[in-house]
């Protein structure tokens, strides 16, 4: 079976997590229901980022750009690549269907627990080692989103 394309899948998921979402936020509260939504997706994330790797091969920032690849599927995301070489990845996404998506379904203020907070997490299960930095995103209001990856533990490029 041939996989969904990443925003795709990321659509249908919002369309189930979002009421779910909503309803728990009715028993436990709005900030403990996002606060456990969350957790959830950090872990999957993780997991995410050490089959990825295994998909890919390896866990390099070589590999980790096939990675992103998959993410940009169907145009996802447009990028203005800034370094690349054995050392560094920096790029800035410049359009982010994803974002728009969540402005779409009207789940803006979910998109970045949904898809932003996984970027992060996804490193750490993917390779610890690699350094992964963001300091905006569009969902939160930036005009791009700035990744910032580096091979080794922080601090070592």
């Amino acid at each position: 079976m041939t996989p969904l394309p990443l925003l795709q899948q990321r659509e249908i998921e919002a369309a189930v997590i979002a009421p779910l979402v909503q309803a728990f936020a009715s028993e436990v509260g709005d900030d403990r229901a996002r606060d456990i939504l969350a957790g959830v997706i950090r872990g999957l994330a993780r997991q995410g980022g050490c089959a990825a790797a295994a998909a890919a091969g390896g866990n390099t920032l070589a590999h980790l750009k096939g990675v992103i690849d998959r993410w940009r599927d169907g145009g996802a995301l447009e990028l203005a690549v800034i370094r690349d070489d054995a050392d560094a990845l920096d790029f800035n996404v410049t359009r982010c269907r994803y974002a728009e998506m969540y402005s779409r379904l009207g789940l803006a203020d979910l998109g970045a627990v949904l898809s932003c907070s996984r970027d992060g997490a996804m490193i750490e299960g993917f390779n610890p080692a690699i350094h992964f930095t963001r300091t905006q995103t569009i969902l939160g209001g930036a005009s791009h989103c700035d990744f910032r990856y580096r091979a080794g533990p922080p601090g070592s490029s």
